[in-house]
């Protein structure tokens, strides 16, 4: 990537401003050990949330609340977002960011426990997105998962799918690099998805359930 390239990911990474709350989230996560969403990441998931009108939202790696506000600042005001970790402090942290930020307890639920056992007991083509953030060798699992989840013409988003750089480098064959570089190209070449890989934070996988 050329000098200007690479400035101009900078700058579009850091366009749109961290809101205090979900800075605090974000702090509250790293000190957690938690691997919060980036800067640019953040934004993108609150305007395809917007984008979609999403009310009806599963989030597979709650963290300290970074994406989950990021989420619910895209969703209207009547949205619920269910949220699942399998740490009940990430689940704690994330309460306080909620309630921090104002965000109503009635558009949050909190699910402590291992993501596709709860997954499996939510109810089939109820949510317009479902966004996938957790174990990385449950991905497959967890993307299984959301195709029952979503409607028709709900939304998938998948964090971490250029896996800090790995997965672009075909010499690169550890696990968990081939793993996602897999998952993409067989997200792509489904014709039940439409599929877009979009270059922001450590690479953000869209894709729409036909």
């Amino acid at each position: 990537m050329s000098t200007q390239r690479a400035a101009s990911w900078g700058y579009a990474e850091e366009f749109v401003p961290e809101p205090e709350a979900v800075e605090r989230a974000r702090t509250r996560g790293e000190q957690l050990g938690c691997t919060p969403v980036g800067p640019g990441t953040g934004p993108a998931l609150r305007l395809l949330t917007a984008a979609t009108r999403a009310r009806s939202v599963v989030e597979v790696g709650t963290g300290a609340g970074s994406s989950g506000l990021w989420l619910l600042a895209g969703m209207p005001a009547d949205g619920v977002l269910t949220t699942i970790d399998i740490k009940p402090e990430h689940q704690s942290a994330a309460r306080q960011a909620y309630a921090a930020a104002g965000i109503p307890a009635a558009r949050t639920r909190l699910i402590a426990g291992d993501a596709l056992q709860v997954m499996g007991r939510l109810a089939d083509g109820s949510y317009d997105l479902v966004f996938v953030d957790g174990h990385k060798p449950d991905y497959p699992a967890y993307i299984d998962a959301a195709a029952r989840l979503l409607r028709t013409g709900g939304l998938l988003l998948i964090d971490n799918m250029l896996w800090h750089d790995r997965v672009a480098d075909p010499a690169v064959r550890d696990e968990t690099t081939v793993l996602l570089r897999d998952l993409g190209k067989q997200l792509r070449d489904d014709p039940e998805w439409t599929a877009a890989m979009l270059p922001v934070g450590d690479g953000l996988l869209a894709a729409v359930k036909a």
